[in-house]
């Protein structure tokens, strides 16, 4: 069974978190606080001392649902919480949570050891009422929202959650060879001209690219990533677990190398568009040569809210950037609104349309 880290108060042994108004860890009981660096040993208590073996060897195959289907088994994780014993199962990408039966507030250090070791991590720098008040907001000048959506409508979990990232790095050379052509026109009392020129056009150059991000979970859509993007870069930190206690994380299940031809497509847009000549009427690329050096590639947790809500049966979900309070989500729409607007459009066009043709005339 693999090692739960649990970030207990020196002062009354209560489960602690990280505050993200104070940006240390806090004790929810007798709140004391405390400084991250002061706890980051707790980082390095990997391996907890072996318990008693009261398993039985003996299974009865006509219970409960008999095997496992091939490589069901692979995807849930069971632990042993440290306080009070209860089993926690977790999925099998789940790197922090907290158990179901005393809230304790628990990381899984073995879903960061070697390669899935984050290097960076952006902390929460807004709580969960923050995020809770940003939605409210987010409904508010909504013309084509359905009126009892903020009556009826109830948040039904709040989550803040650490998403993996991969940000790449790197220098690039490039040297593009595009076709061009310019053309001119012109006349003279009997004719009208066209005059096409073509060029071989050539261009290079170097460009650096910093910290280009890519998600590295399947389980968040990826534009609904985008849609709350950016992060600032500045406040990236070295990683700890201590920043993990009071959310959930997952470590990542896109790898680097999966990542890879959606880093280089992006840069070669960049690249394409920079480069290309247009001064020219128009133009296509005839050879692209692009080589990168300087490589770099980190692994980064970056902080979000998602908060779920139900209205008439439908779940609806937002998400908000848990450093910035970017907000998205998709919002119910009232058909009689619509009919509304749509009408609205077309008795103003034909009104417009009205007036134009009385001054015409």
């Amino acid at each position: 069974m693999s090692t739960l880290l649990e970030y207990k108060c020196p002062s009354c042994s209560g489960s602690m978190k990280f505050d993200s108004e104070l940006q240390n860890m806090k004790c929810p009981y007798c709140e004391s606080e405390f400084d991250i660096e002061i706890l980051k040993s707790y980082d390095e208590a990997l391996h907890a001392d072996e318990k008693e073996n009261l398993e039985w060897s003996v299974y009865d195959k006509n219970s409960g649902n008999g095997d496992w289907r091939e490589g069901e088994e692979n995807l849930l994780s069971t632990y042993s919480c440290n306080s009070c014993g209860g089993e926690i199962i977790t999925e099998e990408n789940t790197a922090a949570t907290k158990c179901p039966y005393c809230d304790n507030q628990v990381v899984i250090a073995s879903q960061f050891s070697g390669m899935l070791k984050p290097d960076f991590v952006i902390p929460f720098k807004l709580d969960k009422e923050h995020a809770k008040a940003k939605l409210k907001e987010f409904y508010k000048k909504k013309f084509l929202l359905p009126s009892s959506f903020k009556t009826e409508n109830k948040i039904d979990s709040v989550i803040g959650l650490y998403v993996p990232f991969w940000l790449f790095s790197c220098d690039s050379v490039s040297n593009i060879r595009y076709k061009a052509i310019r053309i001119r026109t012109y006349s003279d009392s009997n004719y009208n001209y066209t005059e096409s020129n073509h060029y071989l056009v050539t261009r290079g150059g170097e460009m650096k690219f910093g910290n280009i991000p890519v998600d590295g979970s399947r389980k968040i859509d990826d534009i609904a990533m985008e849609s709350i993007e950016p992060f600032s870069y500045d406040e990236l930190v070295d990683f700890q677990t201590a920043y993990l206690a009071g959310y959930i994380a997952d470590k990542y299940d896109v790898d680097a190398e999966t990542a890879v031809p959606r880093v280089n497509e992006r840069i070669k847009n960049t690249v394409l568009d920079m480069l290309a000549p247009k001064e020219y009427d128009s133009y296509t690329t005839e050879n692209e040569n692009i080589q990168l050096t300087q490589n770099e590639v980190n692994y980064v947790l970056f902080p979000i809210w998602i908060l779920n809500t139900k209205y008439k049966n439908t779940l609806h979900t937002f998400f908000m950037n848990g450093q910035t309070a970017k907000f998205s989500g998709k919002l119910p729409i009232s058909i009689g609104r619509v009919a509304m607007f749509l009408s609205g459009i077309f008795v103003s066009i034909v009104s417009i349309g009205a007036i134009v043709v009385y001054f015409i005339l």
